[in-house]
């Protein structure tokens, strides 16, 4: 990993617990959590700025490691902000379906999903029994916000239910993702 680079964990809604794989990436790689006011009732623009505030902190640019809703909030921070270009990419796991008629209404503001192609690399991480999104519907997300699409298999919504630990894959995804190309 590029120490360059800073890691800007985003976790989705109620935050990531104990033996979620960012919690532990935090604890053994020191990552750094972007902590939301409010997990429990999160606002898009709050969360937007919130991210904004984090980027802007320092100079180093960062990679952004979203899981769930923190997906939804990169894409919709990078279609307002004009700092993209401190974000070296995006690691974009288990994004939900903030638009299926289920959704809590807690998570209703983050309707409509924000469609428009990142400003740097991404790679999204699905898995295909995701209780939150559709593999057809992460692919659909993926394809519009121009990320690579990795399906890892029935991981559920790649969590500390999982059973994913430090979840060495993912970080090699991470790894990939920030390797200087060619």
């Amino acid at each position: 990993m590029n120490d360059a680079v800073r890691i800007l964990l985003l976790p989705g809604w109620l935050d990531s617990g104990s033996g979620h794989w960012q919690t532990r990436w935090e604890a053994l790689h020191g990552d750094r959590r972007v902590v939301q006011d409010d997990w429990e009732w999160p606002k898009r623009g709050d969360w937007m700025a919130r991210l904004e505030e984090e980027i802007l902190a320092e100079p180093r640019p960062a990679a952004l490691v979203a899981h769930s809703l923190g997906c939804q909030l990169v894409a919709a921070w990078a279609a307002h902000s004009r700092h993209t270009d401190r974000v070296r990419g995006a690691l974009l796991v288990a994004p939900p379906d903030t638009e299926r008629p289920d959704t809590p209404p807690q998570l209703h503001g983050w309707r409509p999903i924000v469609r428009q192609r990142l400003p740097f690399a991404a790679t999204a991480v699905v898995s295909t029994d995701d209780p939150f999104c559709a593999p057809e519907r992460a692919a659909e997300m993926a394809a519009a916000w121009g990320a690579t699409l990795v399906q890892i298999g029935a991981r559920g919504h790649i969590n500390a239910e999982s059973g994913l630990g430090d979840w060495p894959q993912g970080r090699q995804l991470l790894d990939a993702l920030l390797a200087p190309q060619p």
